[in-house]
């Protein structure tokens, strides 16, 4: 059954530039490799029905003898199904879909290296705040320490954040939660129920996808364009699947890197506040900006407070060990989503809400490593260049990894192979829906440069490997299997 359908212009902008004109391959070939290319990598996803061949004709400027001949294709190849009355709706052949791959362990085998983990280790100043934490601590004794909504001195300094970015904000707007990830939980299990319908943008962080799926509810996946957001598509998912909230990442996305524009983002919460879909926006990636600070929050475009939930993290910025998060929301909201959070657990640790309070009320930032991430994303850029020069990968403003997209849709393949020359690393699957993304990989530039030049050249060593034990066009489950076997 579909479960959105993708209109012109929406279509258009996914396909971009999709025909060489000089080109010996029919327009209707060229036209079914693009369209194919768009669901593999996700773009378009799976159970979307496209525009009607008359409706897309007349949209490309082309006979709807060669819309028909292209749709004829993809529907021999089993990228798409054609019912009377249904129009044509886009799948995945058999056998393609990738399987789940399991979380990755932390620890390091031997002589592996593992470049699977967008994250840093400690800042600098997180020892101090810890060292000031427990100072502080004996005012607090004398309470139970369950406090579900978190420590006033933590919301006022979480609040008072939000006023440095623009957008006014009270204590009584927020809860503490035990990191985003936690957060998220929550904001499920009070928004959504098994069956339910989700809106994210696609690709986006695996384990938002994984804790959906372990609740039952389903992820409507809207492709994200070349460039920025497309809003259009959007408003058609939020109008055909009637989801109970859409979950976006506008701050230096993961795993792309990008970053929402202001016009994008009111429209983005213009067109949710039109169809009565919550939006849960993530800014764990806020303050990893690179190249320029990201604009005002999401919720400044929502005066009510009622239509945009916000999700924070002290995880990416400070450390991955503070396991400490939040949620901005309208008071009421934050009220019901703390009688909630006593049926999860009963509040966050005490020294590490101090601890990152003292951060944030210092003003605390990305500083020095801001620069420091700045060129090991360009040294990994140019290694890159130099040694796998016919992937394309656009140089992120801000997060913590590249997007690198690949000419053939082998990721699981290479994945798997390339634990065989000594390095892990993230295949796109894990950040889509139904096998997408087999031609992309995540590769963080949080590593030491050194360590990233040893996980290029191992990378490029299995790229080699891989294309000279297969030939050109083979077929990717065929191809992971193999590297499962040389494991």
């Amino acid at each position: 059954m579909s479960t959105s359908f993708l209109r012109p212009p929406s279509l258009l902008r996914l396909l971009g530039a999709w025909r060489a004109e000089n080109s010996p391959e029919p327009a209707y070939r060229q036209l079914a490799q693009a369209l194919r290319m768009l669901v593999l990598d996700g773009r378009v996803g799976l159970d979307v029905r496209l525009p009607g061949e008359r409706e897309l004709a007349a949209a490309l400027g082309l006979s709807r003898t060669t819309i028909a001949a292209a749709f004829d294709r993809l529907r021999d190849e089993g990228y798409l199904e054609s019912r009377q009355g249904s129009g044509s709706v886009t799948r995945l052949p058999a056998g393609r879909i990738a399987p789940v791959l399991p979380d990755i362990d932390a620890a390091n085998g031997g002589n592996l290296l593992n470049w699977t983990h967008a994250a840093l280790p400690a800042a600098p100043g997180v020892g101090r705040a810890i060292q000031a934490a427990v100072e502080m601590l004996p005012a607090f004794l004398g309470d139970l320490g369950y406090d579900p909504l978190g420590l006033p001195p933590l919301r006022r300094a979480i609040a008072a954040d939000f006023e440095r970015r623009g957008c006014p904000t009270s204590p009584d707007q927020i809860i503490v939660t035990n990191g985003a990830q936690q957060g998220f939980s929550l904001l499920i299990q009070w928004l959504a129920g098994p069956g339910d319908r989700v809106v994210i943008d696609h690709p986006t962080y695996h384990n938002v996808i994984q804790a959906l799926q372990r609740a039952h509810v389903v992820p409507v996946p809207v492709g994200l364009p070349m460039q920025g957001w497309d809003i259009d598509a959007m408003e058609a998912a939020f109008r055909q699947t009637a989801p109970r909230f859409a979950y976006v990442i506008a701050d230096f996305h993961n795993p792309t890197g990008r970053s929402m524009d202001p016009v994008t983002r009111r429209s983005l919460v213009e067109v949710a506040t039109a169809t009565h879909t919550p939006l849960i926006i993530d800014e764990t990636m806020v303050a990893m900006g690179l190249d320029f600070t990201p604009p005002a929050p999401v919720a400044v475009h929502d005066p009510s407070g009622r239509q945009v939930i916000t999700l924070g993290s002290a995880s990416k910025l400070y450390w991955g060990g503070l396991r400490v998060g939040w949620i901005r929301a309208d008071p009421q909201t934050i009220a019901a989503l703390g009688r909630l959070r006593t049926t999860m657990d009963m509040a966050s640790p005490v020294v590490e809400q101090l601890a990152v309070a003292h951060l944030l009320d210092a003003g605390e930032g990305l500083g020095s490593r801001a620069a420091l991430l700045r060129d090991r994303r360009d040294h990994l850029l140019a290694l890159l260049e130099r040694h796998l020069p016919h992937w394309r990968i656009e140089s992120p403003a801000g997060g913590l990894s590249l997007w690198a997209e690949m000419p053939r849709a082998e990721a699981t393949a290479l994945a798997a192979l390339a634990e065989s020359h000594g390095v892990r690393i993230a295949p796109g699957p894990r950040f889509g829906v139904s096998g997408a993304f087999e031609r992309f990989l995540r590769l963080p530039f949080a590593l030491p440069e050194e360590q990233l030049a040893i996980g290029v050249e191992r990378l490029a060593q299995a790229d080699a490997r891989l294309h000279a034990r297969t030939p050109a066009g083979g077929d990717t489950p065929a191809l992971a299997l193999e590297a499962d076997r040389l494991i």
